[in-house]
Order: C-alpha cells, then structure tokens, then sequence
C-alpha cells in the first residue's frame, strides 16, 4: 500500500525535511536538527504537522451517552467549548488507544485518535455505537490539524485570528477563523509547553503552514515531537500504552473515573485498582552518557525486573533519560537499577518525573 500524505507534504519538501514512513505516512521527522527544533519550543515557538492524527465526529441524541459509555474519563463534565485527555480500554482494562474528546455541542462531538489506530479505532467505536442513537464518522481525510507549541505561541498565532487567544483556558477551544479560515483552534498540546492547535479544512492547511512559519514559528518534526512529549512525561502509544497495559500500569490513573457509572472495561480497571498493579511506569536517569532505548532489560540485582519503553538523551536537561515499566517493589524514586544495552549493563536509577516542568527546568 502506498504511504500517505498530508495536505502539507509539498511544504515540508520545500522546507528541506527529511521525511520518513511512520504509521503509513510520509511525515517529516526533522527540518534542521532534532535538537534545534526541541529548543525552539522550549524557547519561542514550533510548529508541526500533526495531520495524520485521526477525528470522528460522533452525533445525535445520545452522541454523549456513547463517549461516555467507550472512554475513561468523565465526559459528563465537559461544557460545550471544553476538551478533555482520555483512554480507551477493552473488556480486560487493555488501552484501545487514548484521544482528545471535544464537546461541540451537546448532542456533537469529536474525538481525536492517534494515526496508527484510525481504521481500528473507528470499527471499535463503530461496534459499541450501534446500542445508541447515534451517528458515527470518521472525518480524518477532510482535516488538517497543525500544532503552535512555545512560550511565544500566543504571540505568533494572534495576528492571525481575531478569536482572544488569550482568554482561552487550558483544553478549552473556540470555533473561530485563522486568516478567515473556519478553525477550531484548542489549547491543549503534546510537548510540556503553552501552545495551540488548529483544526481545518485540508486545504486551508498550506496556506495556515506558510503563514505561521513567516509570523516567526520554527517548523519541527516528529523527532522533536518525540524529546518534547518524552521530558514532559506523556505517554506515546505502542510505547508506553497497549492493549496489553492498563491505564493504570500507564501511570494514568487519574484519567479513569470509576465512580461516573458504567463504560467499557470498568470491571477489570476496578478489580486492579483495589488489587493493586504488579508494575509500574517510572522515570529513569543514566549514569552515563549512554541511551535507553524502547525493549532494553531494566535489571536489578542480576534480574530483569522490567523494560523500558522510551528514552532519549535530554537536550533540555543533556542527561539520557527514559521511560521504563518495571516489578513496583523497584519503583520507588532512588533505585538503582542497570539497563542492558547490546549485552553491557550500564547503571542508571529511578527518578521524579515529568522529567520538565514548563518555567520549573
């Protein structure tokens, strides 16, 4: 099967990057340097081509009945114009995927899916919609969706819309214009740091791209995508998130709102969360210079107690830092532990996370 493009393929080419197959798509994983574009975030302003991501667009009588009943959170809480981060799980707890839910209106609402889990996403959905009155799309081709991430987000971006940026909250949103295109313009992120994203028809999306990158916003990649997400603690499916981990294994518990009634999975999230998880996601710190990288052995003592799931050398903190699942009786901040990195053990110990803090690093 052919790989598939972005509305913003051509602007990435132009821009130099260097694009590379990821979930099937042809995205740019950096333009000049990973480290480069993770410091302009950290610092002014980046900005990405999160197109790939996947929206659905769920309405009707009970198009809140059913969000409520396939994800974890409580989505009985939102207003209109609010958004909230939450998971999927199967019947045994396992993470279908997590996702952003919108609430449009009371009887509308879109859920923004990760891009390797469209198709599977959407049959999932689809599957539990049919006990609701309800109507179920999947609207991915149609939208564009490009992040502004950075302290001078706000800065770059407002001139472009009439819409107060300023006022709005955090995982809040208007429906507004940029550059008098219709766009749902959100303020959530995926990096640590202050920022928007904008929602738009796909072909409005080159002309957003262009204008955004005169306006001063540094054009970023997955590779910075990936550091940023990664010192700010958030979770990556297929790394730190599956079907085979819970949200609570996830370190996710506080996404999960057992008390909000019935959804999918809530037995066995129930059960585990009196009994207790058997591991637990943890925040590694290298010893040396060397990088933990996702499937490597976490040992203790001889043994292997766990695995980590991401890492990468800090360009904020210049330290190797990592995500790693481990034995919960190892957990606790202070640990020493070693990492197998091709057959040699390098010694590294457990630390706080999230590894930055926006203004605290």
């Amino acid at each position: 099967m052919a790989p598939k493009r972005t509305p913003l393929y051509h602007q990435h080419l132009a821009a130099k990057a260097k694009v590379i197959d990821f979930h099937g798509w042809e995205m740019p994983v950096q333009y000049q340097s990973i480290v480069q574009e993770h410091h302009a975030v950290r610092t002014n302003v980046g900005l990405f081509d999160v197109s790939h991501m996947g929206e659905f667009l769920v309405e009707g009588q009970e198009a809140e009945a059913l969000v409520q009943f396939i994800v974890t959170n409580d989505v009985a809480r939102l207003r209109e114009g609010g958004a909230l981060y939450t998971l999927m799980t199967d019947e045994n707890g396992g993470t279908v995927d997590d996702l952003l839910v919108y609430k449009l209106a009371a009887d509308r609402f879109l859920l923004v899916v990760n891009a390797g889990n469209i198709d599977s996403d959407f049959e999932w959905v689809k599957e539990h919609a049919n006990d609701f009155d309800v109507s179920v799309s999947d609207i991915s081709e149609k939208v564009a969706l490009l992040a502004v991430q950075g302290p001078n987000a706000e800065r770059v971006l407002q001139p472009l819309t009439d819409d107060p940026l300023g006022e709005l909250k955090p995982f809040s949103f208007y429906v507004g214009e940029v550059l008098e295109k219709k766009a749902i313009i959100s303020r959530t992120g995926y990096t640590g740091e202050d920022g928007f994203e904008l929602y738009v028809q796909a072909d409005d999306a080159p002309l957003l791209f262009e204008s955004l990158l005169k306006s001063g916003a540094v054009p970023c990649g997955l590779g910075a995508r990936d550091t940023l997400r990664l010192e700010a603690k958030l979770a990556l499916y297929g790394n730190e998130l599956s079907r085979g981990v819970t949200p609570y294994e996830a370190g996710l518990g506080m996404f999960v709102k057992l008390d909000k009634g019935p959804f999918v999975g809530r037995d066995a999230l129930y059960k585990q969360k009196e009994q207790g998880v058997a591991n637990k996601l943890v925040g590694i710190q290298m010893d040396d210079r060397s990088i933990p990288r996702s499937g490597y052995d976490v040992i203790v003592e001889g043994n292997v107690v766990g695995r980590v799931t991401s890492g990468t050398m800090s360009p904020t903190l210049s330290v190797a830092i990592g995500l790693a699942r481990i034995d919960v009786q190892f957990a606790q901040v202070g640990q020493t532990i070693e990492i197998d990195i091709r057959g040699r053990r390098h010694p590294a110990h457990v630390v706080p996370t999230p590894f930055y803090k926006r203004n605290q690093a």
